[in-house]
């Protein structure tokens, strides 16, 4: 695996398709948790706790389990009222696990045409427990990918690690398996290429930064403050893409946003960002697609 560094100034101007401006994606991650783990080893569940005491993984700990739970039985469903509502698309990315123990939510995104991305087998097992197995790394996301297509009907076009804790061989991997977009690296507010010994795959970065878990949790914002954020966000990109488009990417979890007196965020910034002519409600896919034909218009291979 092995990227150019190509410093933004030096790229010519990114045109996306119809004369858009800023392609914007708002990922709606769908993650599932087993409840123990056989080990005696503090339990790393792919994201922070809201008790943050840990427990070793074969002991129950029901508040933290309860309380990322609720973004499957509650939170989701007020979120997808919500971008119903707002007549707008959203991103999802799918743990396999959650295609074979909460299929619902599952149906409910495909029912809608919305895109689900890869995103490991079960939240709380990182790639990185792999960085000197690759086989093993393979063989978990060969066994997500054919989760991802029996539970979805379709074939996966894309990943993302969990906890964006992927290894050098992720790309190359994913590559191998046919993927055409990978969303682990966050440098960056345009696509761009990763070469892999497989060819080439896009990278479509995902961002902690505009991410509910860094601005609600590990910054303790308010909602209002949350939404003041990402509206920031927005404005400058929006005013960049007027001479090269940019890419925004808001990066959600049930658990976390769609509680009650947080969905006001989402719903505020959905009307908001619709509100803005230019706008490119695009699916990672569609922006890799793409990208895959005119990346020569925007950073030509050997630039570096």
């Amino acid at each position: 695996m092995a990227y150019d560094f190509v410093p933004i100034a030096y790229r010519k101007p990114l045109k996306w398709p119809n004369g858009a401006r800023l392609a914007l994606i708002v990922t709606l991650n769908l993650e599932y948790w087993d409840l123990v783990k056989d080990s005696e080893a503090p339990y790393y569940a792919g994201g922070p706790p809201v008790i943050p005491d840990p427990l070793p993984g074969n002991v129950a700990d029901f508040p933290n389990f309860t309380w990322r739970e609720y973004g499957q039985r509650v939170g989701i469903w007020r979120m997808i009222e919500t971008f119903d509502e707002a007549g707008v698309p959203a991103s999802c990315t799918m743990n396999a696990k959650m295609g074979l123990e909460r299929g619902a939510i599952i149906d409910a995104v495909n029912e809608r045409g919305w895109e689900l991305v890869a995103h490991n087998y079960e939240q709380g097992d990182l790639l990185t427990n792999y960085t000197f197995a690759p086989e093993e790394e393979r063989a978990l996301i060969r066994r997500s990918l054919k989760v991802y297509e029996d539970t979805v009907g379709r074939k996966a076009k894309g990943w993302l690690s969990c906890s964006l804790r992927g290894t050098p061989n992720t790309p190359d991997i994913c590559a191998d398996e046919g993927l055409i977009f990978f969303c682990d690296y966050m440098n960056d507010d345009q696509p761009y290429l990763i070469q892999t010994k497989s060819g080439q795959i896009v990278s479509t970065p995902y961002s902690v930064e505009m991410n509910d878990f860094t601005l609600f949790h590990r910054r303790g914002m308010s909602t209002t403050a949350f939404l003041e954020a990402v509206k920031e966000q927005f404005d400058v990109l929006y005013e960049e893409s007027g001479a090269s488009g940019r890419l925004m990417n808001l990066g959600l979890h049930p658990h976390v946003s769609g509680h009650p007196y947080r969905i006001r965020a989402l719903r505020d910034f959905l009307k908001y960002a619709k509100s803005h002519d230019g706008v490119w409600w695009a699916t990672r896919e569609e922006i890799a697609a793409w990208y895959l034909e005119n990346h020569e218009s925007h950073i030509p291979v050997g630039t570096a």
